[in-house]
């Protein structure tokens, strides 16, 4: 028998309701993590276009954008367990995005660091907002523990890997070592994603 597949905006208008029911009140800071190809940035987009909609002022960042030049990580062999440790510089992260954030009233913060395309610094833009406002975050390796407990709220994002990569590999490290469908607060199915599924952790 096929299961139901649910609606993408439907998925996403119950996240976004969860979001806004516990943390519509001041700053809050939501993680949609995954792996390397689950589709966080569309998903996380999502769940801010549905935010925005119902008139909440929402933020976007991507961890992606905090990357480390390659020569800092990448190393001779370009191992996973490197990937893993050194890729993003969560140092920067924090004192230019998350810290100021969360301080409200009118310290400026920077949604994008790095630019791993063409491997150079992005000119900071500063950013302000009101005593309400919600910055969803996507990328790899968000529940990792030095992360954790940045989130209000946590969406981890999967779908079968069919390809092997250094990045693909560092989210087996990631996957067996800190086991984030465990700590999310929601986990979703998006191997179709135009019908991502609810899922649970004891449901495999």
């Amino acid at each position: 028998m096929a299961r139901w597949a649910p609606e993408k905006n439907d998925t996403l208008d119950v996240l976004a309701a969860e979001i806004v029911h516990n943390y519509g009140v001041g700053r809050s800071i939501v993680a949609v993590d995954g792996t390397s190809t689950a589709g966080t940035g569309p998903f996380a987009d999502g769940i801010a276009q549905q935010l925005r909609k119902d008139g909440h002022r929402v933020f976007r960042a991507s961890i992606a954008d905090f990357h480390r030049p390659r020569t800092a990580w990448a190393g001779p062999d370009g191992s996973p367990r490197t990937y893993y440790a050194d890729a993003f510089d969560y140092s920067v992260f924090r004192r230019i995005l998350i810290d100021p954030f969360r301080a409200s009233g009118s310290t400026g913060f920077v949604l994008a660091a790095y630019d791993s395309r063409r491997e150079t610094a992005i000119q900071p833009r500063w950013m302000s907002a009101g005593a309400d406002a919600i910055l969803i975050v996507d990328g790899v390796f968000l529940n990792r523990p030095e992360l954790s407990g940045f989130w209000n709220y946590s969406v981890f994002v999967e779908v079968p890997v069919e390809e092997s990569s250094v990045e693909t590999s560092a989210d087996a490290l990631y996957v067996a070592e800190v086991r984030p469908r465990s700590t999310a607060s929601a986990i979703i199915d998006n191997s179709d994603d135009e019908h991502p599924r609810r899922a649970f952790a004891d449901s495999c």
